[in-house]
């Protein structure tokens, strides 16, 4: 009676399945090699698996389903060998592997490889041998893993497409460069229609502050579709904010490209504020609260604006329909307030105004706004920097630059007196030693505090240097907003607003107390700066 033989078959990529002429171990040519190998054994092969597309140096065998449809029918035996083309079919993980071979021996099942012959287990030897072939064999998965990760990198850094569907928003097209295998590689252009998508889509989520949700809804209500032709879904957008070949560079992994303008879809200032949005929406992120979560309704301040006597957040309330008046008729007009929660609530003592009419607060607001837009129009940004800015820098450089000759004195200073020891010890110093350790003990004391005072005047104006670029970019953003401002939508001057002001404290009779983010409370000070010169 023949041998019962069960063959596995197993590929890494899915374009191994059906036919890579210049692969050695397709599934083909493997299943060819198998059933060549059986016949020339005399053996009956009654059971084949195939595994498409599954690595055996990253997937476990306990995950690995064929494998252990193999190992079920093993314990039943319902066949007396395991063949396959060569033993790294079976996996390439050296801590696992080789126990599973072991396995199947143990279990009555003889594992042979076409090219390997049988794996046995008649003594240590073998053992060892098992061992070391697929330690070599997971050794040799890492190397690929690494030079497949490196070839990538340098084809991305080189300005190519590293290959795989083109993201949207962008074709494939042909290069004219052949791969080592001879077949033709492709590049990326944009797509005009789909870029307009693109486009739109950073446009609603860094200017008028939708959620991805909110974009999806609007893109699939406005008759948009997904290159499958089926609606857009919020994971889809996701991934379209998140895409950094957008602005012109390629990226595989850690490697990336140099700015490619014919690639370029949106300006990488925008993709940066859509990163900054994600981030500060996210829960990790949410107590710097420098992005509205969402721009639905009309109330200006949503989340911005608490009560200044008791400090309890100012919610939206809506009330005034049906309201009788005096003379018997019915008002229906819809009134909208912030109200204290605490108050409202009675969760605190507060003496301040129950609410406040939200398009009374709201147009104060944008009143201050539109006064700083105004007041920045007939400021240059080097006057700006020069006078408030660039001269503390140079103030604070000039004080490092005193302190360091200071701490230099001090220090030689030390050294003499320490020098005098040796005088005193030898009888030849005008200074006993009590008197010189006292000296000591001062000198020491004073280089400490100049070294300190050196340090922190080191950080400040290292923190002048940086303020100064933080400064001179915020002007670029506040240029661009107060140029937007005027003609924008609610939404956009909501973003507007909710970028430029951290929180408002509002009390009895609209007093408000604004408090802005840092980098512009620091611009406003270089305004006023300027006004006053």
């Amino acid at each position: 009676m023949s041998k019962r033989v069960c063959c596995l078959y197993r590929v890494s990529t899915g374009k191994q399945v059906d036919y890579d002429s210049n692969h050695e171990a397709d599934i083909p040519m493997q299943r060819k090699a198998c059933h060549k190998f059986a016949d020339s054994m005399g053996w009956e092969i009654v059971h084949e698996e195939q595994e498409d597309g599954i690595s055996g140096h990253k997937i476990r065998a306990e995950n690995r389903d064929k494998l252990q449809n193999i190992k079920e029918r093993a314990l039943k035996q319902e066949f007396d060998i395991l063949l396959v083309f060569m033993f790294d079919r079976i996996g390439r993980i050296a801590d696992e592997t080789p126990f599973v071979v072991e396995w199947f021996v143990k279990n009555g099942i003889e594992v042979w490889s076409t090219q390997e012959g049988e794996q046995r287990f008649d003594n240590h030897i073998d053992k060892l041998l098992n061992y070391i072939r697929f330690w070599q064999a997971d050794g040799e998965s890492v190397k690929t893993s690494v030079r497949t990760k490196t070839s990538l990198g340098q084809m991305v850094e080189a300005g190519h497409y590293k290959g795989g569907p083109a993201a949207y928003g962008y074709d494939l097209v042909k290069s004219g460069r052949i791969n080592k295998r001879k077949h033709e590689l492709f590049d990326l252009k944009i797509n005009p229609s789909e870029a307009l998508v693109v486009r739109l889509i950073f446009d609603k989520y860094t200017n008028e502050g939708y959620g991805t949700h909110r974009i999806t809804t609007w893109l699939n209500e406005q008759g948009y579709r997904a290159r499958t032709g089926k609606p857009w879904h919020a994971a889809s957008i996701r991934g379209i904010l998140n895409n950094l070949t957008y602005t012109g560079v390629l990226r595989s992994g850690e490697s990336r490209s140099e700015a490619i303008p014919s690639l370029r879809i949106i300006l990488p200032e925008q993709f940066e504020r859509a990163s900054e949005i994600m981030r500060a929406r996210s829960e990790k992120w949410k107590e710097k609260n420098t992005v509205p979560l969402n721009t639905k309704g009309q109330a200006l301040l949503s989340g911005k604006a608490y009560c200044g006597h008791c400090g309890a957040k100012l919610t939206l309330t809506t009330s005034g329909r049906g309201r009788q008046r005096k003379d018997g008729t019915v008002d229906n007009t819809r009134r909208v307030r912030y109200a204290c929660y605490g108050k409202t609530r009675k969760q605190t003592e507060c003496d301040g105004q129950t609410g406040y009419t939200m398009h009374l607060l709201d147009d104060l607001i944008d009143e201050i706004v539109r006064g700083i837009f105004t007041k920045m129009r007939g400021v240059s940004k080097d006057d700006m920097i020069r006078l408030r800015y660039a001269n503390e820098l140079e103030i604070r450089k000039a004080r490092l630059i005193v302190l360091n000759a200071d701490y230099t004195k001090a220090v030689d200073n030390l050294q003499v007196l320490k020098g005098e020891v040796v005088k005193a010890i030898k009888g030849e110093s005008s200074f006993s030693s009590e008197m010189l350790s006292g000296l000591i003990a001062e000198a020491e004391k004073e280089c400490t505090r100049l070294a300190a005072l050196c340090a922190q005047a080191e950080k400040d104006v290292t923190d002048s240097e940086q303020l100064l670029k933080e400064v001179a970019a915020s002007f670029d953003t506040l240029v661009s907003w107060a140029e937007l401002y005027e003609t924008a939508s609610f939404e956009k001057k909501k973003m507007i607003v909710n970028c430029l002001i951290n929180r408002v404290d509002v009390y009895r009779g609209y007093k408000l107390h604004i408090d802005f983010n840092f980098d512009y409370e620091q611009f406003l000070e270089g305004l006023d700066c300027i006004e006053a010169a």
